[in-house]
């Protein structure tokens, strides 16, 4: 893993596969901010986990988007404090308790991601289940 100063505040980010991420701003282009991109790290890793978890269970998932809001705390290094994550599903037939099950077992056992976090921040998390016939709003 590695990051390259592109000038100002930019940096491209790079992990072994080549794989890039854009932080902060780069020639007009808006960038992520490292504090965001943990973020980011924490819906996607969650979200990879309900995908499988949902699969294995043969729940008829159709989509997902995973949210994440947090609040961080006044003083330097300004750390996560709160971290609220909404999970937003799409699909017909969906039980409340399989999403309540595949959220419990990605929080407390299989996202690395979460796990690193709740040793500083307090995390909640909801979720809407919605029909497929339901637009996938942003």
């Amino acid at each position: 893993m590695e990051a390259e100063w592109q000038g100002g505040s930019a940096f491209i980010g790079k992990n072994v596969s080549g794989g890039t991420v854009q932080m902060g701003k780069l020639e007009g282009r808006p960038g992520i901010s490292p504090m965001e991109l943990i973020l980011v790290g924490l819906a996607g890793c969650t979200g990879v986990d309900i995908v499988d978890i949902m699969e294995k269970k043969r729940e008829p998932l159709q989509a997902l988007k995973v949210k994440v809001r947090a609040k961080r705390s006044e003083d330097f290094p300004k750390i996560f404090k709160e971290i609220e994550v909404t999970y937003l599903i799409w699909g017909e037939g969906i039980t409340t308790k399989s999403v309540e099950r595949a959220i419990e077992l990605s929080e407390e056992k299989y996202c690395s991601v979460s796990a690193m976090l709740k040793s500083v921040a307090e995390i909640k998390s909801t979720y809407q289940i919605f029909s497929v016939d339901t637009p996938i709003k942003p």
